[in-house]
């Protein structure tokens, strides 16, 4: 049921981005489009109420529940971002904004070090979450689904510290087509 939940909310997420941003650009209301912007978070309060709720009623946890967790935790850190991608996008192609400009150098390695904050924020409630999810259980037997939590968040904030060290030592190179 958790994972139907997971899904129900991820397209829920972007159903409100893209009604948030045709209302925005398409149909020119800034204010609606605001105001769908807003319910996207709202959906991440919605999974985390059923996943608390689904635990505390004796569910025994198990991946779905981790990953609502995880899911959460990167929402909320990465969810301005994929949202500010969106609109520099919609705005491009319907309201004749700026074209989106692909980083190289320098600012390709800053924003890969920003992702590594992000990443540690999103580890940070991740693992946060995973921790009261835990202590509202009724079934504590069945924690081990969730504490894996802990062990991917280091292994993703890894990759990410990687992904960004390599950025630092060879920087991303502009394409010869422009």
């Amino acid at each position: 049921m958790i994972v139907a939940i997971i899904a129900a909310c991820e397209i829920l997420f972007w159903v409100f981005v893209i009604a948030g941003l045709a209302a925005r650009y398409l149909l020119e209301r800034r204010r609606l489009g605001a105001a769908l912007l807003v319910m996207a978070p709202v959906t991440d309060l919605v999974l985390l109420a059923a996943t608390a709720i689904s635990l505390h009623r004796g569910d025994v946890a198990h991946l779905g529940h981790a990953v609502a967790a995880v899911y959460i935790g990167f929402s909320v850190a990465y969810g301005h971002r994929m949202i500010d991608w969106c609109d520099t996008r919609f705005a491009h192609r319907f309201a004749a904004g700026p074209a989106p400009v692909k980083a190289t150098g320098a600012t390709y390695t800053r924003q890969c070090w920003a992702d590594v904050a992000r990443t540690s924020v999103a580890a940070a409630i991740t693992c946060t979450l995973t921790a009261v999810l835990i202590a509202i259980a009724a079934d504590t037997s069945s924690a081990g689904a969730l504490s894996g939590n802990y062990t991917w968040m280091g292994v993703i904030l890894g990759l990410d510290v990687l992904w960004a060290v390599s950025y630092t030592l060879w920087p991303r190179r502009a394409s010869k087509n422009g």
